[in-house]
């Protein structure tokens, strides 16, 4: 059987549990997975890896080499707006490879992952950035939580030890304010309570509403995905 969803987008604010749901995803058996979200096998394009490489480069070129930094200041923000998209457009290409593979939709889900606050630019901008072959095979989940959640679990989940883990990296609290307390998903999202147009692709979405959490407890995230899948499947139908 094909998987349902060829492509996934995975959105929501900083440690509102999309690492959490892929963690799920892959401790699923497969054929359990396929039946119950419609998901076989799965790649994921996380922009998360992008971003740090760039922290760990200006770290080297600052420390070690004596050069100027690229990418950041020393606050370790960004030098240009822009770069914010540039992630979007890397994740695009990253897909545009994987679409090299002969019917890689046949066997494999694609999950694109990423958040996006106000600050630079939202998820309006984000967007534009996405390419059509994204965006016309694409289902957006977005798990919603409070500003005050995500400072919650971005505090529970940060280890210093382990800073460019997937499970385990952090903001601090002033940067995490500055750049996701504020977003524009309801925005972006009003026209419809199904679809979002970008870029002339009516693109489904569903909203996983994580308050209170269901992404600590696999005993609650299970039945939730259920839900999740089974109404991105209607959209899809």
């Amino acid at each position: 059987m094909k998987p349902d969803f060829p492509v996934i987008i995975l959105i929501g604010r900083p440690a509102a549990g999309k690492s959490e749901v892929i963690d799920f995803l892959k401790k699923t058996p497969v054929e359990e997975r396929l039946q119950r979200f419609g998901i076989r096998e799965f790649e994921e394009i996380d922009d998360f890896p992008m971003l740090w490489t760039w922290f760990e480069e200006d770290a080297i070129l600052e420390r070690i080499m004596h050069k100027p930094r690229v990418q950041t200041d020393a606050d370790g923000y960004f030098l240009h707006q822009h770069q914010w998209d540039l992630l979007i457009e890397r994740i695009s290409l990253e897909y545009s490879k994987k679409l090299r593979d002969e019917d890689y939709h046949d066997t494999r889900t694609a999950i694109i992952e990423f958040s996006r606050g106000s600050e630079h630019g939202g998820y309006r901008s984000a967007f534009q950035h996405l390419s059509d072959a994204i965006l016309e095979k694409a289902v957006i989940v977005f798990i919603n939580v409070p500003w005050e959640e995500s400072l919650r679990k971005n505090r529970k989940r940060f280890n210093p030890e382990r800073p460019d883990s997937i499970l385990e990296h952090g903001l601090p609290d002033e940067k995490l304010e500055r750049m996701y307390r504020e977003i524009d998903w309801e925005e972006v999202s009003a026209e419809s309570p199904t679809h979002v147009t970008i870029k002339g692709h009516r693109v489904p979405y569903v909203v996983f509403d994580n308050m209170p959490s269901k992404t600590d407890d696999p005993a609650l995230l299970g039945p939730a995905l259920d839900d999740v899948f089974a109404r991105a499947r209607k959209l899809r139908s």
